[in-house]
């Protein structure tokens, strides 16, 4: 028993709790919203999300008391059955709310492959950076090319397996971050620049359905849809939403858009809206703070890691989280196209809040394990 409360204490000694109590704040927040935007619709959403958490804090444990050198070891490993995961979606995808076949479900229960591919993604792009540091070729063109590819392999799987590109976005964002706090050379990225955007027009004429084109363009061309009733429909009722909270909102399960269910996915894609008009400002304030919060103390613990991969691995984990939070918030204000990416820690999904914990504790791991300050953070 003495060397269990030992053991323990030494834990919350060294763990971050700091970081633990930022996700749970976060994630019984976003269960109070969930709570609020589904009370007419019934079901088992709260139910799912207690869960979640109790499973995502476990998991943070956990992962917290792995070193990440022996994850990032068996990259290999990971990256194959990342794969193997993503291709179940060919045999067994699901359609889910936004419509792409990115789920597989058991019964009641929903598992989204490119949730929990995130983290090995991350790790392994970090490993690989890692390694070619220490071999000092990163800048070579065939370095180059192997991160491109195991990147673009991944990339490509996601949208053929389940038009999700929402999800294939923020692997591209995660990517480009790794490489560039990684220190691959600027010249590489204005190559991919360049190489995109020669692209792009055959992308955009051959790939790409009139609806795609347009729900793209929607949010910086109102003549897309002129009577706001179509395309633009979601944002709209969105902004209204948003509009009506004022400064301190219309007050929790008192939102008379969100509880008449008249703002669209208001418990996964809209909480955000949800929030704005129950909450007002200050509530989106709140989670905005939140979530910063969080963001930076990913940064930090990589900053202070003294070593190349823990910083690597912090870096994706707090790009990850940037960009799902900006197109979120973007598409619930009109600023940017409604791709269907939830907000972090705030929006129903049990496959999300797993990963996100999961995520933190590989944090938390790093922050228990500095490594001495001979390696430095970039060698």
């Amino acid at each position: 028993m003495n060397s269990f409360l030992k053991a323990t204490f030494k834990y919350i000694r060294q763990s971050d709790m700091l970081l633990l109590f930022l996700c749970a704040a976060a994630t019984v927040f976003g269960i109070v919203l969930i709570s609020s935007t589904t009370r007419t619709e019934g079901g088992n959403y709260v139910a799912v999300q207690v869960i979640a958490l109790v499973l995502g804090i476990a998991l943070y444990v956990f992962f917290s008391l792995i070193d990440i050198d022996i994850i990032a070891g068996k990259s290999r490993l990971l990256y194959i059955l990342s794969a193997l995961l993503i291709c179940t979606l060919f045999l067994w995808g699901e359609a889910g709310d936004s419509g792409n076949r990115a789920w597989i479900r058991f019964g009641i229960i929903g598992i989204q492959p490119a949730e929990f591919v995130k983290i090995p993604f991350i790790i392994i792009i970090a490993q690989m950076i890692n390694t070619y540091k220490d071999r000092r070729t990163l800048t070579s063109p065939l370095s180059v090319l192997k991160l491109a590819a195991v990147f673009g392999f991944l990339f490509v799987l996601i949208l053929v397996s389940s038009a999700d590109l929402g999800s294939a976005l923020v692997y591209v964002f995660v990517f480009a971050v790794v490489l560039f706090v990684g220190g691959v050379q600027l010249r590489w990225f204005v190559i991919a620049i360049g190489l995109v955007a020669a692209a792009s027009p055959f992308i955009w004429n051959r790939f790409l359905s009139d609806y795609q084109r347009n729900r793209i363009l929607a949010p910086y061309d109102p003549s897309v849809d002129a009577t706001g009733l179509d395309i633009l429909w979601q944002t709209n009722v969105s902004k209204s939403a948003i509009a009506n909270g004022g400064i301190f909102g219309q007050g929790l399960y008192k939102g008379s858009m969100t509880q008449a269910d008249i703002v669209p996915q208001q418990h996964t894609d809209f909480i955000f809206s949800a929030a704005g008009e129950e909450l007002g400002f200050a509530g989106c304030l709140v989670i905005l703070l939140l979530l910063l919060a969080i963001i930076g103390r990913c940064i930090y613990v990589g900053v202070k890691s003294n070593n190349t991969l823990g910083a690597l691995v912090c870096s994706g984990i707090a790009a990850m989280l940037i960009a799902q939070t900006f197109e979120n918030v973007g598409m619930c204000l009109g600023l940017t196209p409604v791709i269907g990416l939830t907000l972090p820690f705030f929006s129903y999904g049990g496959s999300s809040i797993i990963t996100l914990f999961a995520a933190m504790g590989i944090v938390s791991g790093i922050k228990m394990r500095p490594k001495p300050a001979r390696f430095g953070t970039y060698r």
